[in-house]
């Protein structure tokens, strides 16, 4: 696939759904349940399937164990610095919980694909796959169980067994039941039917819209204006904290250049629109997650990727 076509799908799969969204603002005949079922649709019947036929037919590369543990360090790393500031910054449990889930969950696969893709071509694109394949697991087993965690505790729900269970046992992990499927088919040498091949591609687009679409009808551009000057310090963490964390660590795991960099741009990426589905999903503030994803995007892409490039290169 060449550049061309990238940019036309992150246009198509990424600009348009959000912007169709927004637009949906305006009328009064799709409201805000009907988008929660679209999300509900996206967790629990599209992204579980995608997920198990895509890593059925991957080939598992047991020599780069270190880049899918590489990706879970790029959402721990800025999660704990976020972790360090939020009760300081924060008294509403909502908030808290939309701040540390802009800060852990960045925009790796889509945004970060693309530009280790330019860099370096199908190398950089392989390595990237590679490296957010743990990042889903993150995403499901954990940053969703902290929403809703950071949910109960804001209507004073108490947290006994059953409640605790609740948050790992729910619809929500049905990606993780998806993964999991995948890759014992895989372990096991069950060859993917071709046909299923021609299946992928619909419904990888089918995924980015049923996610994308729900969000931009929730963004309030007035809304979350007041949100900018609170989130400022998401900047520094996401942008110069985590990139020169993974570039340490990097230099110690790593021999090869190429495979080194490619983490680095990965740890500077944005925070991630799966942020604001996690929170719009689990009743947080969905205007800070979302001027959280707003913020750092213009600022990665004005900023950022110009100098990461420049040094990269």
């Amino acid at each position: 696939m060449d550049i061309q076509t990238k940019l036309l799908y992150l246009v198509i799969d990424l600009l348009l759904p959000l912007a169709i969204g927004q637009a949906c603002r305006s009328q009064t005949r799709l409201n805000a349940s009907f988008f929660q079922r679209m999300i509900i649709l996206n967790i629990c019947l599209v992204y579980p399937v995608l997920a198990g036929l895509t890593i059925w037919s991957l080939r598992l590369n047991y020599e780069l164990i270190g880049l899918p543990l590489m990706g879970v360090l790029l959402c721990i790393i800025p999660g704990i610095a976020a972790y360090l500031l939020v009760e300081r910054k924060f008294d509403s449990e909502l908030d808290k919980g939309s701040y540390l889930l802009s800060a852990m969950l960045s925009n790796t696969g889509t945004l970060g694909g693309l530009c280790t893709y330019i860099m370096y071509g199908e190398a950089g694109f392989a390595y990237t796959q590679m490296a957010v394949i743990l990042q889903n697991v993150v995403m499901f087993m954990f940053c969703f169980p902290l929403a809703r965690y950071y949910y109960q505790k804001s209507i004073g729900l108490p947290f006994d067994r059953q409640s605790v269970l609740s948050l790992f046992i729910n619809r929500n992990q049905l990606p993780v039941v998806g993964m999991a499927v995948g890759v014992a088919l895989n372990a096991v040498g069950v060859a993917r039917p071709v046909f299923l091949e021609a299946v992928v591609d619909p419904l990888v687009h089918l995924g980015a819209w049923t996610a994308l679409m729900p969000i931009g009808y929730s963004i309030d551009l007035y809304a979350m204006r007041q949100y900018y000057r609170k989130i400022l310090d998401l900047l520094p963490i996401k942008l110069v904290l985590t990139p020169l964390v993974a570039y340490a660590l990097g230099q110690v795991v790593f021999e090869e250049t190429v495979l080194i960099n490619t983490i680095v741009i990965l740890a500077a990426m944005p925070t991630a629109i799966n942020a604001v589905v996690a929170v719009q999903l689990n009743k947080l503030n969905v205007d800070l997650a979302t001027a959280s994803f707003v913020l750092t995007t213009a600022v990665c892409l004005v900023a950022a990727l110009p100098i990461l490039f420049v040094v990269l290169s």
